[in-house]
């Protein structure tokens, strides 16, 4: 049953909600907060799926029948490299003043640029969730002068890459202070139309922000049901019997590795061939190999590592939580926070220590620069 909006006091009719993602991992927390709401209030949400930087596959044909959610809306949202007239505006004028008239410029005429890609208008909705609000749609909502409330990206992704801060080193306090009175715009918190900002963890952010209200992702895991939990299986797993036959694979004690888009491809190949070796002996015995690829990693894990195991990219590895006896002697990741995992009985972060081996630190330690 389709639901039932009625109009707001001027005559206009208003939808509920509506999440703005750009990856799986998104998706699934939309999924969790609608979870955590009354029985009678969830099922009357948008799901709105930009093509930017993911490619969602199918996604949409089984978010279209999940009950989670009212329609679901792909995005063919444009970075400003499909802009030309938005180029001349990254040119270093070499002088702040010219600089930040430039980027004045720059701001309103992305938002406008953009508008004629956004399929909805999101005066529509009471309440807009956007995760990447860096991203174009973030110009666009201060553009048009939507109130939106933003959400953070990853999972304690702030704690170690402070985008924000960081884009805008330099006379950051005059930046903040324009992006309020929407002279141009900051992400995550700081544009005036931001209402305020979800966050997982504030003890664990070293810069704090006045709009950041935290939101416990570990709280809205922590309240699933069963049936629940069975609403996210067939939502982002295709083929659950072809997922668990390759889970039986191989030897008894089984190793997860987590890949990420890490460097370029062949940095990339060299540091999960070093993982794989270094970590995949357990009890001086050879564990079963099983290689998670990241949703945005494009290097072939099927063509270079053919001996081990490679699952699909195209589900958040948090599904793995939710699929009963499924256990890991040993999960490892090198940046993505491995906090939420629940099936392993012992996790390696690696960190940015050990990715300083491979490319220059201040390619990664970002939060070190600001």
């Amino acid at each position: 049953m389709k639901t039932e909006y009625h109009p707001d006091s001027n005559g206009v009719t208003m939808k509920e909600r509506i999440y703005v993602c750009h990856t799986f991992y998104h998706v699934y927390v939309s999924c969790l907060k609608e979870l955590a709401l009354p029985a009678d209030r969830q099922g009357k949400a948008t799901l709105m799926l930009s093509t930017m930087s993911n490619n969602f596959g199918n996604l949409k044909e089984r978010a279209d029948q999940c009950p989670l959610f009212e329609e679901v809306i792909m995005f063919e949202e444009k970075e400003d490299v499909f802009f030309p007239e938005l180029q001349k505006y990254h040119t270093d004028k070499g002088n702040l003043v010219l600089n930040m008239l430039s980027r004045i410029k720059y701001t309103k005429l992305f938002g406008k640029l953009e508008e004629q890609y956004v399929p909805v208008d999101f005066k529509q909705y009471q309440d807009i969730y956007v995760f990447c609000d860096s991203d174009p749609i973030g110009y666009y909502l201060n553009y048009k002068k939507i109130y939106y409330h933003a959400v953070e990206d990853g999972l304690n992704c702030i704690q170690y890459y402070d985008t924000a801060r960081y884009d805008n080193r330099g006379h950051f306090g005059l930046k903040a202070w324009m992006s309020a009175r929407n002279l141009i715009f900051i992400q995550n918190g700081y544009g005036k139309y931001c209402l305020d900002m979800e966050i997982n963890d504030l003890s664990v952010v070293p810069y704090p922000c006045k709009k950041y209200i935290e939101e416990p992702r570990a709280k809205l895991i922590e309240r699933l049901t069963k049936e629940d939990k069975d609403i996210l299986i067939r939502l982002f797993i295709e083929n659950l019997d072809g997922l668990l036959e390759q889970l039986r694979k191989g030897a008894e004690q089984k190793v997860l590795v987590l890949s990420e888009p890490l460097c370029d491809l062949d940095v990339r190949k060299q540091i999960f061939s070093d993982i794989i070796a270094q970590y995949s002996v357990i009890d001086g015995k050879q564990a079963q190999v099983i290689i998670k690829p990241h949703p945005r990693d494009v290097l072939d894990y099927h063509r270079e590592f053919p001996e081990h195991i490679v699952l699909s990219g195209m589900f958040p590895m948090e599904i793995l939580n939710f699929i009963p006896d499924l256990s890991f002697r040993r999960v490892i990741s090198v940046l993505t926070v491995p906090n939420g995992i629940q099936f392993a009985e012992e996790i390696l972060f690696l960190g940015e220590d050990f990715l300083d081996r491979y490319e220059a630190p201040e390619l990664h330690r970002q939060n070190e620069q600001i």
